[in-house]
């Protein structure tokens, strides 16, 4: 099958789909809100306007063709097949390499995460809708095999399975990452507050989600737990709560030191990835020595999250769950790897 559509319409469907995004309905939005939640508990109100909100952000026409201009588009390539295994921890976690594979004129044999069906075929569908001829280009299957090539996204040791059963193939293989952020102790109220995004939305479930601080002193600990009451919403998604109460009791019986606002736990702690509704940090004394012990981390950490002036190449605080179409997972130029295949 050639590559269908040109690159210009390929880009217009995505860019007719934020509009439609941006201007839904209200009856389809909660409808679509409902069934998403009763699939999946963490899916809340907050975290479904957030998805819609990036995604709508992401597929702005300026934005898309920013993005595009960098790359060339050939015509009347033969489309491969590119088995995509999407995560669900975020709703539609998946949709960026749905989008790469889609634009760079090849085919995407989509296994769809148990967690995040709905909502992610909700976009497919609404795809279709605008230009029909992406139906030839788009195919759900249970099982992948026989593909070109694969993108996987998944944990650990899903990606050591991944690895085992798809590295032969030309993949993209992603595992855990997660983000940090850096205080210096002189950051705003409204900093710190917007920082509570960075930890708090989709309940710290997501790559780009800040699972530990990094702090000049611990008198910057009980300040930061004050502002982040605002985010005591959390507290409403019974599965959160579950996973407070848990981490809550494990520490408590094992009399390890902790501080507790109600709904979230600091902790200090040498790791990168913290346990839901626990926030580890670690105190440092010199940042240099901190950023050079981030990059030997590197392969580990999805985003730096700190005030850009004091610490070069970092996402401002309140920005990491706003990702550009370039910002790509693990830092892998997809779409540069599909265009490749041809």
């Amino acid at each position: 099958m050639t590559a269908g559509l040109s690159p210009q319409n390929r880009t217009q469907v995505f860019i007719d789909l934020g509009n439609l995004l941006r201007n839904l309905d209200a009856e389809e939005k909660e409808t679509l809100f409902r069934r998403a939640h009763n699939q999946n508990t963490w899916f809340t109100p907050i975290s479904m306007e957030t998805a819609l909100a990036g995604l709508s952000a992401m597929l702005a026409k300026e934005t898309l063709e920013l993005w595009l201009a960098k790359y060339t588009f050939p015509e009347n390539t033969v489309a491969k097949k590119v088995g995509i295994l999407m995560a669900g921890n975020i709703p539609g976690v998946g949709f960026h390499d749905l989008m790469c594979v889609l634009l760079s004129g090849n085919i995407a044999v989509v296994k769809l995460s148990s967690s995040d069906s709905f909502f992610s075929s909700w976009l497919i569908d609404r795809l279709i809708q605008l230009e029909p001829e992406l139906g030839d280009f788009i195919q759900i299957e249970e099982m992948l095999k026989g593909m070109d090539a694969y993108i996987a996204t998944g944990s650990d040791n899903s990606a050591r399975y991944f690895n085992y059963y798809f590295g032969k193939y030309p993949s993209v293989i992603r595992a855990n990452r997660t983000s940090v952020a850096i205080l210096t102790g002189d950051e705003s109220e409204a900093e710190l507050e917007k920082l509570g995004l960075d930890i708090f939305l989709y309940f710290g479930l997501g790559c780009r989600n800040v699972s530990k601080i990094f702090v000049k002193n611990a008198a910057q600990l009980t300040h930061l737990l004050d502002i982040l009451e605002r985010y005591s919403w959390v507290a409403q998604n019974h599965k959160y709560v579950n996973n407070y109460e848990y981490n809550k009791s494990i520490y408590l019986v094992n009399r390890e030191p902790h501080l507790d606002n109600g709904f979230l736990i600091l902790k200090e702690s040498n790791e990168l990835v913290s346990p839901i509704a626990v926030l580890f940090y670690e105190i440092y004394e010199d940042q240099e020595a901190l950023l050079q012990t981030l990059d030997a981390s590197a392969s580990k950490i999805q985003c730096v999250v700190a005030d850009p002036q004091k610490v070069p190449g970092a996402i401002a605080f309140g920005e990491a769950q706003r990702p550009a179409p370039w910002d790509y997972a693990d830092n892998v130029d997809t779409l540069n790897f599909l265009l490749g295949l041809n």
